[in-house]
């Protein structure tokens, strides 16, 4: 970006030429040694196959085109791995198709019983599971997402276009036209038992975390209808009630079950191994 703001043309031409000069040299580079790896027969093999497990060398060879598995291959690496966590929301996801331009069609199945704000969730866990092992996939389209609104750009910025760059990801979050793709740790949520809740303050924002069995919810800590904090709210099954009487159902995106036009704001909740992430508005 800084080298396409110099205003001397010749300077900005020269250093473009430079840096894809390097990469050119350093791509051929890499393709001979795993010419030469393969050519070793199994042992090699298995060597490059080892190669494009490993997190950083798999993102080396992505960078120049060299990765030995293909991108359908690699998209279905990372269905695989975001499964148990789908699993756990009630949910999962079927791979539709991976077209020539890089396009993925995938539809989300399940979705935590329908629950609009579970199903963005999902839906934000599978693209940074398919940003991890495909950050070539040139779009990325999701069915059986509740969306209020028309989605945006999935926000996945094709490597042909930007070299090492990380796409900062934007959706709208719940139809309410706020930013999402900041995703915040929250840390070790181990001691919110079944039943009870909790106010963590995370990034500048107070948010209401309330645990139902196996399955975590997340929540701006604010009561649409008084305006007051949730920490003395009293948890009854998936029923919130807050001090000024007024009860929310966590399990369905926080819907008011006095006013039916008023609900909690939700978060996109991630947990693995005990280790909480949300995604907080822009």
């Amino acid at each position: 970006g800084e080298i396409e703001r110099f205003e001397d043309p010749a300077a900005r031409a020269t250093c473009e030429e430079l840096v894809q000069a390097v990469m050119a040299l350093h791509g051929a580079g890499l393709e001979r040694l795993l010419d030469l790896t393969w050519e070793k027969g199994e042992v090699g093999q298995e060597i490059i196959d080892d190669f494009g497990r490993d997190t950083l060398l798999r993102s080396l060879l992505l960078l120049h085109g060299l990765h030995p598995l293909s991108l359908e291959a690699r998209v279905v690496q990372a269905l695989d791995k975001v499964r148990p966590y789908l699993a756990s929301h009630g949910g999962n996801v079927e791979l539709l198709d991976v077209d020539g331009e890089g396009v993925v069609r995938l539809r989300l199945q399940g979705s935590c019983h329908g629950c609009p704000s579970s199903a963005m969730t999902l839906k934000l866990a599978i693209e940074e599971a398919v940003q991890e092992f495909a950050p070539d996939v040139a779009r990325m389209m999701v069915e059986g997402v509740v969306e209020p609104q028309p989605a945006p750009p999935s926000g996945f910025i094709p490597l042909t276009q930007v070299r090492g760059i990380k796409s900062a990801a934007k959706e709208q979050a719940h139809g309410k036209g706020e930013d999402v793709g900041r995703w915040e740790s929250v840390g070790d949520l181990a001691s919110l038992v079944s039943g009870s809740l909790q106010v963590n303050r995370v990034s500048g924002h107070d948010v209401l975390f309330c645990r139902l069995e196996n399955t975590t919810y997340a929540y701006n800590n604010t009561c649409p209808r008084c305006g007051h904090g949730l920490a003395s709210s009293k948890l009854a099954g998936a029923t919130l009630t807050c001090e000024c009487g007024h009860s929310y159902d966590i399990m369905r995106a926080g819907r008011c079950l006095d006013q039916p036009n008023l609900h909690l704001q939700p978060f996109p909740l991630l947990v693995e191994s005990g280790q909480a992430r949300v995604a907080l508005p822009g």
